[in-house]
Order: C-alpha cells, then sequence, then structure tokens
C-alpha cells in the first residue's frame, strides 16, 4: 500500500505583517506588534518571541516594519522567518 508523502506535509505557515518594538539580541527573542496570526489562533497584539535563528535579529531595530512567520516551537513561540516590509 503506497502512502503519499504530500498526506503528511504541513501547510506553509502564514505571512504576518508587524512592528518590532525590542530587540534582545542577549536573551534571543524580539518583541512584536503584530496582525492575526492564524496558525497560532493569536489575535492582534504585541508579545514576545523567541527566534529560530539569532541571526534574524541582525536584520531589525525598533520601529522596523516587518513580515515574518512564527509556529510553536517545543512549546515556545517562535519567529521562523522575519524580513524587512517593502
Amino acid at each position: 500500500m503506497a502512502v503519499s508523502l504530500s498526506a503528511f506535509a504541513q501547510a506553509p505557515l502564514p505571512v504576518v505583517d508587524g512592528e518590532v518594538r525590542k530587540v534582545d539580541v542577549e536573551q534571543q527573542k524580539i518583541t512584536l506588534r503584530h496582525g492575526e496570526i492564524a496558525n497560532l489562533d493569536m489575535p492582534p497584539m504585541t508579545m514576545v518571541f523567541r527566534v529560530q535563528e539569532p541571526a534574524l535579529l541582525q536584520k531589525v531595530k525598533p520601529g522596523d516594519k516587518v513580515r515574518f512567520t512564527a509556529d510553536k516551537v517545543d512549546g515556545a513561540l517562535t519567529v521562523m522567518t522575519l524580513e524587512p516590509a517593502n
């Protein structure tokens, strides 16, 4: 019996608009004011996220408009991708 691998593929994470409020390089965290994050069932708010890759924090500063994806990793809300908004 063949099983399609695509049946197990995860849907892509939704891209969310946000604004950087604080960057904490030492703790590898970022505070974002953001729109709804559908995959986390989270309404718009401001909150602190862990970052998957600490290098992401080098690209942004408070006040920057960004687009990002987030997911729950090992129980922690984590920014997976982060890029400046156009």
